[in-house]
């Protein structure tokens, strides 16, 4: 009997191990998958493949990325907030879908508070308020006067409804008491096409979109959304500098994982993944387009993510946006 007692122990015991084996041999099994919710060749995608690169080498798994563009990044989303939270689907996007989408249509089928555990941001990046090099407007100051010369007329060009360009400019109008006249696109690219051939005269554009047309003269740069200057516009003010406090804007991603995501694994995804951003030859490359290094840790981006989903739903209420 107590030799049978014993047995029962040690096969107990034995199960017990393999169970604890189990859950800390994520990532060993497959693959893991980072879904990003827009098409290939933007600057979610790029950030995501840079950084997957070098995350896959400290997780010794191979990284797949999973691109489901459509929806303003609903489908995306959705996609992975489906998944298993089992650290094997991951989803990497920019603030709007975690903070901006789901105040603007009400119908999104996910909440971004609640479905997603959030790991870190890698990154972050002003706006730049941008118009074309043949604009007589050369400042902050000039452009709120032609704002207020024709109120509703002057053109802004953004790269899709909800998108940060787009509530960039809300909050510039709101906060210098003037009105422009909206021009959503299907993606800052053709924004930007028009912007320079000069069917439009301002866009509020992420700093690394539009850097090259900074420095090949083709565009004039009036001031960056951030509440620094640019190490890579050293010369161009802040808004805040122009003039125009409570302006202040970045762009972001991050990473997060359906909810629900054990500790541990949670704990190796932020470790990763920041340990890979931070590395010094992807974190210079992404310096030199303009980006800023977060990396910070699961606790601190909930919380961001949080005053931010808070920030931009007071606008979008404020404001009276609604989706188009």
């Amino acid at each position: 009997m107590k030799w049978t007692t014993a047995l029962a122990g040690v096969a107990l015991g034995m199960t017990l191990s393999a169970g604890a084996r189990a859950e800390t041999s994520w990532p060993k099994e497959k693959p893991i998958t980072i879904v990003v919710p827009f098409p290939a060749g933007g600057s979610t995608d790029t950030i995501a493949r840079m950084m997957s690169k070098t995350m896959q080498n400290n997780l010794g798994q191979s990284i797949v990325i999973d691109n489901k563009p459509g929806a303003t990044g609903i489908i995306g989303m959705s996609q992975a907030k489906r998944a298993a939270p089992d650290g094997y689907t991951l989803v990497f996007a920019s603030l709007g879908p975690f903070v901006i989408v789901p105040h603007l249509n009400k119908a999104t089928p996910y909440d971004a508070r609640k479905d997603f555990d959030y790991i870190t941001i890698p990154v972050q990046a002003p706006n730049v308020l941008v118009t074309r090099t043949s604009h007589a407007v050369k400042s902050v100051a000039e452009a709120i006067a032609e704002l207020k010369a024709k109120p509703g007329t002057v053109t802004f060009a953004n790269s899709g409804f909800g998108a940060s360009d787009h509530l960039s400019a809300e909050l510039f109008f709101q906060q210098t008491k003037t009105a422009g006249l909206h021009v959503p696109y299907k993606g800052g690219a053709p924004a930007i096409n028009d912007l320079i051939g000069g069917q439009v005269e301002y866009s509020f554009q992420n700093v690394n979109a539009v850097l090259p047309y900074i420095q090949a003269g083709q565009m004039r740069a009036l001031a960056v959304t951030g509440t620094h200057r640019s190490p890579v516009l050293p010369d161009v003010p802040t808004l805040a500098e122009s003039g125009v406090t409570g302006a202040e804007v970045y762009s972001w991603q991050g990473l997060a994982a359906p909810a629900g995501l054990p500790a541990d694994v949670k704990d190796k995804l932020a470790q990763a993944a920041v340990k890979a951003i931070k590395d010094p030859a992807v974190a210079s490359q992404l310096e030199k387009q303009g980006l800023e290094i977060v990396a910070n840790d699961p606790a601190t981006f909930a919380a961001y993510q949080a005053k931010e989903w808070d920030r931009w739903g007071r606008l979008i209420s404020t404001r009276g946006i609604k989706m188009e």
